[in-house]
């Protein structure tokens, strides 16, 4: 049975980091593209980042570009998101999950595991 934990989530104060930590069980994660999501009180879920399973390639949503960075530790089988300059818009709940379509990293239609979440509050 595959599980995506998510963890590392909480509250902290605009302009802190965090990071954010997804694990998996069941499945190798290294032989999946993984993505984080999140979703915000009122709105729909949203694509934050993506990273590829092979050749390491990255995608951001362009509202974090530059503040936050997916990255992969085989060994550990965790992919992690490193969330700096946080703002309060950055509110949400963050979801991680493995990707096994070609299509867009984008979407969420290309997704099949998704982790329960984690909550992140900033606070102004």
């Amino acid at each position: 049975q595959v599980q995506l934990v998510e963890s590392g989530g909480g509250l902290a104060q605009a302009g802190a980091s965090l990071r954010l930590s997804c694990s998996a069980s069941g499945r190798t994660l290294s032989s999946y593209p993984v993505g984080w999501f999140r979703q915000a009180p009122g709105k729909e879920r949203e694509f934050v980042a993506g990273i590829s399973s092979s050749v390491i390639v990255t995608y951001y949503a362009d509202s974090v570009k530059g503040r936050f960075t997916i990255s992969r530790d085989n060994a550990k089988n965790t992919v992690y998101l490193q969330m700096n300059s946080l703002n309060p818009e950055d509110t949400a709940v963050y979801y991680c999950a493995t990707k096994i379509s070609r299509g867009s990293y984008y979407s969420e239609a290309g997704y099949d595991y998704w982790g329960q979440g984690t909550q992140v509050t900033v606070s102004s």
